[in-house]
């Protein structure tokens, strides 16, 4: 037996222009029209019944150029030398003419119908009038031929544009091999201008959509931000007057212990410090919802630290504060910064800390303020990520962290031996007043 070797098998090339092929002549599809105002469509002012009718100029266009080719094929084949040469049917020119002409009109909505229209029309009609005539053939054929090539390479994928290329041109060499190298020229230039065309449109689209993710990135940004912002006011204002509250409400019973001029005075406590917390939370929210965020009512500072003083008194809880260097005069967002950093870790103090007693010292050296906040530490105080042991972490910590760096500072919170210490530096900017 003689061994014949493997069987041959079509490579993967042969396989692709088949694919290619099969596409372009039968399964392939293009892509829709672009939209409206990538084509040069006007609205025109017409009467009261047509309102609303809108013109695809390029449409027209292609009704135009159908026209004048099907009127050029018309007088061309009338023409002097055509009737002496060929005894035509003038009916028949012009149905042949306008068959010529049809895929112009096809070429912008069905750009692959209009290149199988071709395909069969052109190569049919240009022999059976070459067969008298000669080339060149109909100058309307030709110039279907080229623009809907055009259009194929504009709207259809590479696949289906280069079996498009390929049968194209061996139509042209089964029409007339003398005409080959012109006609392939053609067809091939009209072929690459759309695809390029094609890959400018598809770059220039993936450009406007990243631009458009890249907007829509910022614009998330900016709203978790806010929603930051918002949260971290929100949280500053009501976690320390909700925490005296709780403490007050506990301690007021006991202190009262049955006297009712005692109780009534500790409960009017709480009412006023839940009066001050609605006016403070309506005041914070009517900032955040000013015209770009700006400050439209007052901010608290450290000219407030008092008020501070005199809550956690009322909550049995002894606040001393102690500062050197010129305090008054500080820039309205360091003052409001060092502010809320003060009243978060006196709400932390009274919520997690063991002894009544809390102190903050404030010291301005130079261009910065530095502060330092220190309470005693609870007996069941584990060194881990949540700080208290079984306490979830809150946002306290974090939201002071930010604050500080968001005006280029630091800030640093943890156990020191059997304290819970508070350390941050403001940079002072020269806006200060």
């Amino acid at each position: 037996m003689i061994y014949q070797g493997p069987t041959a098998k079509p490579g993967p090339l042969l396989r692709a222009v088949a694919r290619a092929l099969l596409r372009a002549v039968v399964t392939g599809t293009a892509d829709p029209p672009p939209p409206a105002p990538r084509r040069g469509q006007v609205r025109v002012p017409w009467p009261r019944g047509l309102r609303g009718v809108t013109l695809d100029l390029v449409r027209l266009g292609d009704a135009f150029v159908a026209f004048v080719a099907f009127a050029g094929g018309v007088a061309y084949m009338e023409g002097p030398a055509a009737a002496a040469r060929w005894p035509h049917d003038e009916a028949y020119l012009v149905i042949m003419s306008a068959a010529f002409s049809l895929p112009l009109v096809l070429r912008d909505r069905w750009p692959l119908a209009a290149w199988r229209w071709a395909l069969l029309v052109v190569p049919a009609g240009s022999a059976v009038i070459g067969g008298f005539l000669g080339p060149p053939y109909t100058p309307g054929a030709a110039i279907a031929c080229l623009l809907v090539a055009y259009s194929v390479g504009v709207r259809c994928d590479g696949a289906v544009a280069a079996g498009v290329w390929l049968v194209s041109c061996l139509a042209a060499v089964a029409v007339d091999a003398g005409t080959v190298v012109p006609a392939v020229t053609g067809i091939t230039v009209a072929v690459l201008f759309g695809h390029n065309v094609r890959a400018r449109r598809l770059a220039t689209g993936r450009l406007a959509e990243e631009e458009r993710r890249a907007e829509g990135a910022l614009a998330e940004r900016a709203a978790l931000a806010e929603r930051a912002r918002i949260a971290r006011e929100l949280h500053d204002v009501v976690a320390h007057h909700m925490s005296v509250i709780a403490i007050q409400a506990e301690a007021t019973p006991l202190r009262a212990a049955g006297d009712a001029g005692l109780l009534a005075e500790g409960l009017a406590e709480i009412r006023a410090l839940s009066l001050k917390t609605l006016a403070e939370m309506r005041q914070v929210v009517g900032v955040l919802r000013g015209a770009e965020g700006a400050d439209t009512a007052p901010q608290p500072g450290l000219h407030q630290i008092d008020e501070l003083v005199a809550t956690a008194s009322r909550a049995g809880v002894t606040l001393r504060v102690s500062g050197s260097g010129e305090l008054g005069d500080l820039p309205g967002t360091v003052g409001l910064t060092a502010y809320r950093i003060v009243q978060e870790s006196l709400s932390n103090a009274m919520r997690h800390g063991s002894g009544p007693d809390v102190t903050a010292e404030l010291v301005r050296d130079g261009a910065e303020l530095r502060i330092r906040v220190v309470n005693g530490l609870p007996a069941d105080f584990a060194t881990t990520p949540g700080g208290v042991a079984g306490k979830r972490p809150g946002h306290g910590l974090a939201g002071m962290r930010e604050r500080a760096a968001m005006l280029g500072g630091t800030f640093r919170a943890g156990p020191v031996g059997a304290e819970f210490v508070v350390t941050a530096t403001l940079p002072i900017g020269g806006d200060a007043g």
